[in-house]
């Protein structure tokens, strides 16, 4: 079932991706220098599709970055609770260890 979804969303994708780049194949200048675009410090020759993927990917860095960030306090809070579980836990093992130590044990009559 997993492959066959994969094949239906990522069938159609694929054409799509090959589609804009067989038709986005002519060459551009991407100058990087706003202040001197006549006779830019850098300046690069690509195909454009390659600039709409740079900046797709850039923006998927962006967003994950971002998305990252922004949950910074959701982890803090799951580190947190961690500790105080996993310190909670070492105390009732120690109470449970301290109980069985000091409780007298009676002994019933022994089966035969």
């Amino acid at each position: 079932m997993k492959t066959f979804l994969r094949i239906v969303v990522l069938g159609p994708l694929a054409i799509v991706v090959v589609a804009l780049a067989v038709v986005n194949n002519q060459p551009v200048t991407l100058v990087l220098d706003p202040f001197n675009p006549s006779a830019p410090f850098f300046s690069l020759t690509v195909p454009l599709y390659a600039v709409f993927f740079a900046v797709l990917a850039l923006g998927v860095l962006v967003g994950g970055v971002g998305s990252w960030f922004g949950q910074g306090h959701v982890r803090r809070a799951a580190r947190q609770s961690r500790r105080e579980a996993e310190r909670l836990k070492a105390e009732v093992e120690r109470h449970r260890a301290a109980d069985t130590s000091d409780t007298l044990s009676i002994g019933g009559p022994k089966a035969a």
